[in-house]
């Protein structure tokens, strides 16, 4: 017999959204400020999450235990894979040398750090973000980043900072189709109206990146760049989600951005070069002071297993910057044709089985005030392996690492290290899924999205803030369009709202709360072998998190009040 979501069990909506909150709260203290390994961390929380929904929401302890383990298949594929193979092909670079000649080359655009960061995490990150999303744009930019002698926590959180104002047409615009999906308005007006919010933090995001990074007097110095590279993303931005619609629009926009900054660095330099890798440079050093190159990551076995006479970097500096730059060349490839739904329709149609959840598919059902009638929650599993992103990244990595001359038992034995390098990172994603699903399932997280919305006239500041909330917890925008999307157009209906404005606003603001979910965040970590650093990570990005989160809950505050914000509505 389905089972039915009660959401107030304590008959105060403020009460029960605090208890529903406890096992985010368990996992976030436990990165943070109890040093806790990310896996422990993200195990305790899935422990607590099932004592919560069981024993306070009345779930059957049944249902609670498919939807978590739905989650952790979830975690490992799609998720997992695609950081699995991508820092597999990295790795293949750094042990061919060729990361090394990658490094120069970058450097031969520009040597100053706080431009690369512009090219690299914002510029080339939105690109891998609008052409496969899912933690795609994170591993590869944070890899690069580290290759280049970023520290790690640098390149960890300033890729996550960046990672942001593209979230929303990720993947080819799926955050948008699916919201509306889920919501019944019209896909134009969304993909117009987040083109409407978004494009101010096109701007914005890399002059914060910039400032995150290299503190305000050095973020004044090269902001002619930064200005560069923000208009020239933010224009197509809304452009294309204007006209077009919402699939190419972070495709576009970020290939115009990174040719405006190659362009513009052609012509222009900033007085003084940024050579300092770290964050805390500004603080400790002169970071304008010569250093001495860092070394791409710990040293790695050559491939061959077999020792190098010359050793590996030194020969890979005299092969070319176009073979250097081929790996990277041949994944954008790949990941962009995946991303394609004609490439997905014929992967799936040669072998894309889905598997309903025996006893959870269509068991749990959503009820008012979150839906506008019962409806019963799926619970297929895809396991669409040809057509995962992770699997495109595998074949340009195997493709890459034979053109760079690796043997097929030389790739073997790197991907059997890159899996145990990774092994962790791969089981903290599974239990990390594995609650986020637990939260939906279960109502937890539509609990906490109700004590939002009985925010009366703020609710177009905690409405936002919601969507943030969705995607710190799922980490995903297209998911947490799919779980509040509904609930924000009921919300905005019956207060006098645009749904539209506010469906917006959910997908808008969960923007920023990507650099926070625990996903990105092992992703970063994995991508840079930062193993058991995730709670400074967590620390460093919170405050950039939250903080942009509530300036994008003031403009959508000012579009639902404010003229002539009010003149950016669409679809109302």
């Amino acid at each position: 017999m389905p089972w039915q979501q009660f959401y107030d069990p304590f008959g105060s909506i403020l009460l029960s959204a605090l208890i529903a909150a406890i096992p985010v709260a368990v996992m976030l203290v436990a990165l943070a400020f109890l040093h806790v390994r990310a896996h422990l961390a993200a195990i305790s929380a899935l422990v607590v999450a099932v004592l919560v929904a069981v024993v306070v929401f009345g779930m059957p302890a049944g249902l609670a235990g498919r939807a978590a383990a739905l989650g952790v298949a979830s975690g490992l594929f799609p998720i997992g894979w695609i950081v699995l193979n991508i820092i597999f092909l990295y790795r293949l670079t750094v042990a061919n040398g060729s990361f090394a000649v990658l490094q120069e080359s970058i450097a031969g655009v520009t040597p100053d750090r706080r431009l690369q960061l512009l090219l690299i995490a914002f510029a080339f990150g939105a690109f891998f973000e609008g052409a496969a999303g899912f933690g795609t744009p994170v591993a590869v930019t944070a890899a690069l980043l580290i290759g280049l002698g970023f520290s790690p926590l640098a390149a960890s959180g300033l890729s996550l900072i960046a990672n942001t104002a593209p979230v929303a047409y990720g993947a080819l615009g799926t955050p948008v189709i699916a919201l509306a999906g889920v919501t019944g308005l019209d896909l134009l007006d969304l993909s117009a109206m987040i083109g409407r919010q978004l494009p101010f933090f096109s701007v914005l995001v890399p002059f914060w990146l910039i400032w995150a990074f290299a503190g305000w007097r050095g973020m004044i110095e090269i902001w002619p760049a930064i200005l560069v590279t923000g208009v020239s993303f933010a224009v197509p931005q809304f452009l294309v989600s204007n006209f077009h619609g919402p699939w190419l629009v972070d495709v576009i926009a970020a290939l115009v951005s990174m040719a405006c900054l190659a362009g513009f660095l052609r012509i222009w330099r900033p007085r003084k070069i940024w050579t300092s890798p770290s964050l805390r440079a500004r603080d400790t050093a002169d970071p304008y002071a010569p250093q001495a190159p860092q070394p791409a990551s710990t040293p790695l076995p050559h491939p061959t297993g077999l020792p190098d006479a010359g050793g590996a970097a030194t020969a890979s500096f005299s092969g070319s910057v176009a073979l250097a730059w081929m790996p990277w060349i041949v994944l954008t490839v790949f990941v962009f044709l995946w991303g394609l739904q004609s490439v997905k329709g014929v992967l799936n149609a040669l072998w894309g089985p889905s598997f309903p959840i025996e006893g959870l598919h269509r068991m749990v059902v959503k009820v008012p005030p979150v839906v506008a009638q019962p409806t019963p929650e799926g619970a297929v599993y895809a396991f669409n392996l040809l057509s995962m992103t992770g699997t495109g990244i595998l074949l340009a990595a195997v493709g890459a690492g034979l053109a760079m001359g690796f043997s097929p038992l030389g790739l073997l034995r790197e991907y059997g290290r890159t899996l145990n390098a990774v092994k962790l990172s791969l089981l903290t994603i599974a239990a990390m899924l594995g609650l986020g699903y637990l939260t939906r399932y279960s109502g937890l997280d539509a609990t906490m999205g109700l004590a939002f919305a009985n925010t009366g006239v703020l609710y177009p500041l905690f409405g936002t803030l919601l969507g943030w909330l969705g995607v710190a917890l799922t980490g995903s925008d297209t998911a947490s369009n799919v779980l509040f999307g509904g609930l924000q157009r009921i919300t905005a209906e019956q207060i006098g709202l645009s749904p539209v404005l506010m469906a917006s606003a959910n997908s808008s603001g969960g923007v920023m709360g990507k650099m926070i979910d625990a996903q990105s965040i092992v992703v970063a970590s994995t991508a840079t072998n930062w193993f058991g650093h995730e709670g400074d990570i967590l620390r460093y990005v919170f405050f950039h998190s939250i903080a942009l989160a509530v300036l994008v809950g003031l403009l959508v505050t000012a579009q639902a009040y404010l003229w002539p914000f009010t003149e950016l509505v669409v679809g109302g």
